[in-house]
């Protein structure tokens, strides 16, 4: 009977650690509540368990898209990436931004002026700022100010363990 006992404390205790990390009974993260009207490419969506989510992404990508961090200004390569091509969420890889947009702002992160449609990512306010989210997954990027160059005004000041770059294919 002692031996069946201490079993079953194990055992309880086995699956208590797995839900507490969440290996067993994960479920998908509940949509990030978007703002209305907020729509993205092609209606597509992208939702993962949080588990999925860190099995898919880096500790460092996982912090920034999921825990709201933000990298080390000038620790990403993509802040000094100058060739021509298209900036993706690291998440879900929907296409964010262009090479054409982006300008040096000093700052430390990757800058740019305008998104690539209207409706690759959505912003909801931040405390005294503009967070930026992927429209496809619902991603933290970074955050937008009003303080960029022509035409838009707008600096996407974002992190770059958000993004992936693929180089623009020669025609």
């Amino acid at each position: 009977m002692s031996t069946n006992r201490l079993f079953l404390i194990s055992a309880l205790l086995l699956i208590g650690a797995l839900v507490l990390y969440g290996y067993y009974g994960a479920t998908p993260r509940p949509p990030h509540q978007r703002p209305p009207g907020a729509t993205s490419p092609l209606g597509r969506r992208v939702v993962k368990t949080d588990r999925a989510w860190r099995d898919q992404l880096s500790r460092a990508q996982y912090a920034v898209m999921w825990g709201g961090e933000t990298e080390w200004p000038n620790s990403s390569a993509l802040t000094t990436e100058h060739r021509a091509g298209t900036y993706h969420c690291a998440g879900c890889h929907n296409p964010l931004f262009s090479s054409a947009t982006k300008f040096e702002s000093h700052t430390g992160w990757p800058s740019f002026y305008a998104a690539i449609v209207d409706n690759a990512v959505y912003t909801e306010p931040d405390g005294n700022r503009t967070e930026v989210r992927c429209a496809v997954c619902d991603a933290h990027l970074g955050h937008v100010f009003n303080d960029g160059p022509d035409p838009t005004g707008l600096r996407y000041c974002l992190n770059g363990d958000a993004l992936t770059f693929a180089l623009a294919t020669k025609k």
